[in-house]
């Protein structure tokens, strides 16, 4: 195993990936949505879920670099955030937060 690959691996380690993809409506489960289209979000962007997760004191890194693997050529970036619950729960949380940001 190379060493930047392990290093990545290792500050993975105890986090969460999330994608803007995770939390867009527009997306199927297979497009890469992990929560009901009741609670995702119409074009979530980065630094939406960035604000949310820092409110939600989640302590986000952000990754603008990133793509998303089943959209490799646009590039939506992700965040790491603290691993303290399920995946899911985590995005439903931080797409509540988004929409109380966008006044609805």
């Amino acid at each position: 195993m190379s060493s930047n690959l392990f290093s990545m691996m290792m500050r993975e380690k105890g986090k969460l990936v999330i994608w803007p993809a995770n939390l867009d409506k527009s997306r199927s489960r297979k497009g890469g949505r992990i929560i009901s289209r009741k609670s995702s979000l119409e074009a979530p962007l980065l630094r939406e879920l960035t604000a949310a997760a820092e409110k939600l004191n989640l302590n986000p890194e952000v990754e603008a670099d990133k793509k998303y693997p089943r959209t490799w050529w646009e590039s939506s970036g992700r965040i790491l955030v603290d691993n303290n619950e399920a995946k899911t729960m985590v995005a439903r949380k931080i797409a509540k937060a988004i929409k109380g940001a966008r006044g609805g």
